[in-house]
């Protein structure tokens, strides 16, 4: 493993959390559409993470590290977006007889969306945010104080 490995790393795991921010606030700012393109109400999104490989084999060790570095190079992995799926949960039905979306009921039937789970979303994907600042961060004071070894 080098150094710039934990920075690809990070990077994936900044890229995959802003995707995550990003459908939790389309879902928030939708949470009250009741008419979509498709014509229903909007459907909430969720994000699916999988983990890939960062490298396939890795850098031989020699006899000293008994391949310690080729065994950490194939266990090491980053964090991509796999998919972005629709929320399957049923729409909640509000009575509303003067919404313009309200069948002859008055029932309208108003987007899967819950505001407390997707603040919690987004709450959630800052502080993954925050911790991969925090981790290329420790990683690049580790490559300067290297750097200063060396002078």
């Amino acid at each position: 493993m080098n150094l710039f490995s934990s920075f690809s790393i990070s990077a994936t795991g900044l890229r995959a959390e802003r995707t995550r921010l990003n459908v939790a606030s389309m879902n928030l700012a939708n949470a009250h559409v009741t008419r979509t393109i498709d014509g229903g109400p909007y459907r909430a999104k969720s994000v699916v993470f999988h983990s890939v490989p960062l490298k396939e084999g890795g850098v031989k060790g020699d006899a000293d590290t008994g391949g310690f570095d080729e065994r950490l190079d194939k266990a090491l992995d980053t964090v991509e977006v796999a998919k972005i799926v629709d929320d399957k949960t049923p729409f909640m039905e509000v009575y509303d007889p003067g919404h313009p979306d309200a069948d002859k009921n008055g029932m309208v039937k108003m987007p899967n969306v819950n505001v407390m789970e997707e603040m919690v979303d987004i709450m959630s994907a800052e502080r993954a945010y925050e911790a991969n600042i925090s981790a290329m961060d420790s990683a690049k004071n580790m490559a300067i104080k290297a750097i200063d070894i060396i002078r």
